[in-house]
């Protein structure tokens, strides 16, 4: 039996919510953790929302749990893989039918609609015989799916597919529906991610909380430079992304992108990520973020020439401007209002001018000829 095609039925307390569930969050998971803390975390997921479908509606049997028997806590258990919002949202309604001591918004939804007779009895379910039997569903549900997982929630499932079941990056794209660099990408961030939990100097929950940004800057040539991190490699070779010899590096570029609790990054915005890169392309921007106690964001990028780009479009901007004037400004050369803004645009392009040697003699020569 991989998959019964046969929906069963049980009741609420002889379900258990997973406590390898991704999300709940690295720090949570673990086949120890109790129901009681599973529950507590669950809390705020709004799960007040199902409470009330299934209130008004009953259990609908095309929603059924997914489950696997397994050891939990020393017994023979259901542990639901599939459908743990659902059963939480079962379990704090249960306790509010109960009387026990819960939020008021709970009591306050039991108190509005009686539960259906049998809501808490016969809870439908399907039973699995292995987590791998559902692996590519979960995968394409929350990976690439309607209902998808956080941005480190994911990885974590990518790099469990890879680490535990022993996947490549292409069985891992067919399983789950995505692309094999996004697979890969997700794998290596994932492994730094733990790869940064590792050091002292570096406030990981920051970056966890920002995992999509560190995501990001890997696809940057700056990034994989300034960490020597080979953005191809393999399973193997990604366990461990930045050689030791980069670890000051590693601490750096989680600082000035994520932050720690005494310091603020200097990357505000994930649109900046991409000029990030361009910054650690740059010896001497990058000589300026390690030897600044408080670096800018907008200083380093103007040492790395960033602002190049958007200097070029201003001066062509303005010579697109003053040649629409050219056309017609001959009408008014009697006005002394614009007599003066002339001499404001003249001074203004002699100073231009004078950044570029030879530039002024060589516009001399062009209004000789």
């Amino acid at each position: 039996m991989a998959v019964n095609n046969e929906i069963e039925y049980t009741s609420v307390d002889q379900l258990m919510l997973d406590p390898l569930n991704p999300r709940l969050g690295r720090g949570n998971t673990g086949p120890t953790v109790k129901q009681s803390t599973i529950l507590n975390l669950m809390r705020d997921w709004t799960l007040d929302e199902l409470a009330v479908s299934f209130l008004e509606s009953g259990f609908w049997p095309q929603e059924a749990l997914i489950v696997v028997r397994e050891k939990l806590y020393g017994k023979d258990a259901l542990v639901v893989i599939e459908g743990n919002r659902r059963l939480a949202a079962l379990k704090f309604l249960q306790r509010a039918a109960d009387g026990e001591k819960i939020d008021r918004r709970w009591r306050e939804i039991i108190e509005e609609t009686i539960p259906p007779a049998d809501l808490f009895e016969r809870v439908p379910y399907i039973e699995v015989e292995t987590r791998k039997d559902v692996e590519a569903f979960l995968g394409f549900r929350h990976v690439t799916g309607i209902k998808e997982w956080k941005p480190a929630e994911k990885a974590e499932y990518i790099a469990k597919l890879i680490e535990n079941s022993k996947l490549t990056y292409a069985q891992v794209m067919r399983k789950i529906g995505s692309k094999t660099p996004t697979v890969r990408q997700n794998y290596i961030s994932y492994r730094l991610l733990l790869q940064m939990e590792g050091q002292e100097k570096i406030a990981v929950e920051y970056v966890e909380d920002k995992f999509s940004v560190l995501f990001l800057s890997l696809r940057t040539d700056g990034v994989q430079r300034y960490l020597d991190i080979d953005i191809q490699a393999d399973p193997d070779e990604a366990r461990k992304p930045v050689p030791d010899e980069k670890l000051k590096e590693l601490a750096n570029f989680a600082l000035w992108l994520f932050g720690d609790e005494k310091r603020q990054p200097i990357v505000r915005d994930s649109r900046q990520v991409d000029q990030f890169g361009r910054v650690l392309l740059s010896k001497k921007a990058v000589e300026y973020l390690e030897r600044s106690p408080r670096p800018s964001f907008e200083v380093a990028f103007s040492l790395a020439g960033g602002d190049e780009p958007e200097i070029i479009r201003l001066v062509e901007e303005a010579a697109d401007n003053v040649e629409s004037a050219l056309s017609r400004a001959h009408r008014y050369a009697k006005s002394k209002k614009l007599r003066k803004a002339a001499q404001r645009l003249g001074e203004d392009a002699l100073q231009l001018a004078s950044l570029f040697a030879g530039l002024r003699d060589e516009l001399n020569a062009d209004k000789d000829n």
